[in-house]
């Protein structure tokens, strides 16, 4: 089916350079002003690109032309941003890729509306596949609504004084890795490829999400901003129960844990003291060797899944070196 031994694969690089290409490229509606030119602003701050280049790597597994996985690769990124927008008004923050988000930028009802229309833009971009249509948009939607109910997990696990680690692993699975997940698997329907290979694709992409949000978490407690681009602690800041915080009070004393549950439990804003208490709570417990302990789990289990993958083993390199750098950054 695949004639692999004539095909090139594409270096990751490569890839954000055509897919950074084709988003500047890219024109919006220009009027209303106030409703494009924020979606032009948040794309335009560029980041990773990871989730968009993870469907033209998927696609380019099989096939040499990735020019053809762009129109997926956009509506992933484009409701990427999206659900930027909108966090970035639930979570207060203040940076957005070293950058002011769009709701300080601009103001939240901006924000919002102009979230809205990405929404609805991500879409429009999955038209261009007229024979794989049906197939994308049921993933694509399935994807959407799991995402929203990870962000609602998220923010319930603000408000209960009880939250597990298997509850957290679910929670990040379906606000983060669902969405690598997806794209994974897109690029494998683009390619129209097996079941059997979109499934282990998708599991691919689902993992190493999950290892990818741990180590967001690492950074965003043990990072540095000029790196991460976001102000350090901001988790902690806005009480989230992150594995850091539930690690953290299997690990600690019985005195320790009660004063790390009363921090988080404070109605007030967190001053910065305190935070840095709540870090050194965390550092006491050791919880960052067992957040990478576990975020390792994950990226394994990614592996094995991109193993069983039918194509031949140096085209899967490329991606394979991605999820190691990927959990080994800084930012």
């Amino acid at each position: 089916m695949f004639s692999f031994e004539v095909m090139s694969i594409l270096r990751i690089s490569e890839l954000q350079k055509i897919f950074g290409d084709y988003v500047s490229g890219y024109n919006f509606p220009t009027s209303p002003q106030q409703l494009y030119e924020p979606v032009s602003y948040i794309l335009g701050l560029g980041g990773k690109r990871i989730r968009p280049v993870l469907a033209m790597a998927s696609y380019n597994l099989y096939l040499d032309e990735v020019s053809a996985a762009l129109s997926a690769a956009m509506a992933i990124e484009v409701f990427h941003n999206f659900s930027l927008l909108h966090d970035d008004i639930m979570d207060k923050a203040d940076l957005r890729r070293g950058e002011l988000p769009v709701h300080l930028k601009y103001d939240e009802n901006t924000a919002i509306l102009s979230g809205d229309v990405m929404l609805i833009q991500a879409y429009t971009f999955l038209e261009a596949y007229e024979t794989d249509y049906l197939s994308l948009i049921k993933l694509f939607s399935r994807t959407a609504i799991e995402v929203c109910e990870g962000q609602r997990m998220d923010m319930d696990f603000e408000l209960i004084s009880e939250v597990s680690i298997t509850d957290y692993l679910r929670m990040i699975e379906l606000k983060t890795s669902v969405l690598l997940g997806c794209a994974m698997q897109m690029g494998g329907i683009l390619a129209n490829t097996s079941p059997a290979d979109q499934r282990h694709l998708y599991e691919f992409g689902r993992n190493m999400g999950i290892a990818f949000q741990i180590q967001d978490d690492l950074l965003d407690t043990f990072g540095e901003v000029a790196k991460v681009g976001k102000k350090i602690g901001g988790d902690i800041q806005q009480r989230k129960k992150t594995y850091l915080y539930l690690k953290a009070l299997e690990l600690l004393s019985a005195s320790q844990s009660a004063r790390l549950r009363e921090i988080f439990s404070s109605k007030t804003e967190l001053i910065a003291e305190e935070v840095t208490e709540v870090i050194d709570l965390f550092r006491t417990a050791h919880v960052k060797v067992h957040a990478e302990e576990l975020m390792l789990v994950y990226h394994q289990l990614a592996i094995s899944h991109l193993d069983a993958v039918a194509v031949p083993k140096e085209r899967k390199q490329v991606l394979e070196q991605f999820t190691a750098t990927l959990i080994q950054r800084d930012n």
